[in-house]
């Protein structure tokens, strides 16, 4: 996409010198519209703002007190969709971390791959990179990691302000919520979520005095944003000890109440403890439904369950089958109840955490942006 079709959408707050210096970079590089957006930095800086207004090319607009980074992206976001046709947009922040080659380079990428996906700008976090601070290529390689594990997707910068999306993904931009620094957590998680593709784009690492200007608070914040990343997994993991309390429960009072005297088994020349063999589908015939329901209302929050029973019901039985042979197997060495409990909570453990992703991605999957998204 070239230049003129873009707007660079900036949200600021308290700027220095590098924010006019950017803008005009910016300007000279061609872009169609630079937005600038004040989130109630104050009268002290209000002749940074004013300068910037009077150039053309450029509007600035304003909060009339601080309302945190996401406020001010969907504030930016809103006047675009009203005011303009410009077929792209990107965000970048205003302390000097995203040069113009890097912005321009995301806007030459627009359009280059999936016609509509969220381009993002990543920075290089590895050790051989002397200009990262360690505190923030710990943060960082942290939250990678853990939105791989939960999502499914390597993002190497989930914390990059250097974003581009189309024209069309506006509506989208807009119903995500939160209004300070999570709000850019909460669109990468619903991007997912809705299974918009995300591609990212390598820039430059910039980080000017161990990054000491930042308005990010590394307790409140970080709080903010993964209470986000894992909210739906503690949600999951509290509906999963509610269905394996449920399930041991029977399970115990099958084992060593109905089937206690029963004797082990051989099957194709294999040991096998017969009560567990037995106990284990009776307690997950029980205790399924309630997971089902707990997923389905309370984690996913599938409002469309059209094809999930019967998916859900293939889950279980494969779960079912590989937790009951392998729980069966191993109890034939055990022989006291405390192992019998703990053999167990580490098999559901192991398959719970599969569970989570098969149940996101398949069982209760997020339906897609109707027609927004177009392959």
């Amino acid at each position: 996409m070239k230049p003129q079709e873009c707007c660079v959408l900036i949200p600021s707050l308290s700027p220095d010198e590098r924010l006019p210096a950017y803008v005009k970079e910016l300007l000279a590089a061609d872009f169609g519209l630079i937005l600038v957006v004040d989130d109630g930095s104050g009268a002290k800086y209000r002749k940074i703002f004013d300068e910037i207004a009077g150039w053309d090319r450029c509007r600035v607009l304003h909060h009339e007190v601080n309302k945190g980074k996401g406020a001010a992206l969907r504030t930016g976001f809103s006047y675009l969709k009203k005011h303009t046709r410009l077929k792209g947009i990107i965000t970048a922040d205003s302390d000097g971390q995203h040069t113009v080659p890097d912005t321009l380079k995301l806007a030459a990428e627009l359009g280059n791959g999936e016609k509509e996906e969220l381009l993002l700008g990543s920075r290089d976090f590895s050790k051989n990179n002397p200009n990262v601070p360690p505190k923030s290529r710990f943060g960082n390689r942290l939250t990678s990691g853990v939105f791989r594990v939960l999502y499914g997707q390597w993002l190497p910068d989930t914390q990059t302000g250097l974003r581009a999306f189309p024209r069309s993904l506006t509506d989208f931009m807009l119903s995500v919520s939160g209004d300070r620094f999570e709000y850019e957590m909460n669109m990468l998680i619903q991007a997912s979520n809705r299974r918009i593709p995300m591609r990212a784009v390598t820039i430059e690492t910039i980080y000017h005095e161990e990054n000491k200007g930042t308005h990010f608070h590394p307790i409140r914040d970080s709080w903010r944003i993964y209470k986000l990343l894992l909210g739906n997994f503690f949600r999951y993991s509290a509906a999963s000890v509610i269905s394996f309390l449920v399930d041991y429960l029977i399970l115990s009072l099958m084992m060593f109440w109905v089937f206690k005297d029963e004797p082990d088994i051989t099957l194709l020349g294999i040991p096998f403890s017969f009560k567990a063999l037995v106990a284990t589908p009776i307690a997950r015939l029980c205790s399924a439904p309630v997971n089902f329901l707990l997923n389905k209302n309370y984690v996913f929050q599938s409002a469309n369950s059209r094809g999930a029973v019967g998916r859900y019901i293939i889950l279980a039985i494969c779960s079912l089958v590989i937790t009951t042979f392998v729980f069966g197997f191993l109890d034939h060495y055990v022989h006291t109840n405390f192992l019998h409990l703990l053999l167990k909570i580490v098999i559901d453990v192991a398959m719970y955490v599969i569970n989570y992703r098969i149940q996101k991605a398949w069982v209760f999957p997020a339906e897609k942006l109707k027609g927004e998204i177009k392959k």
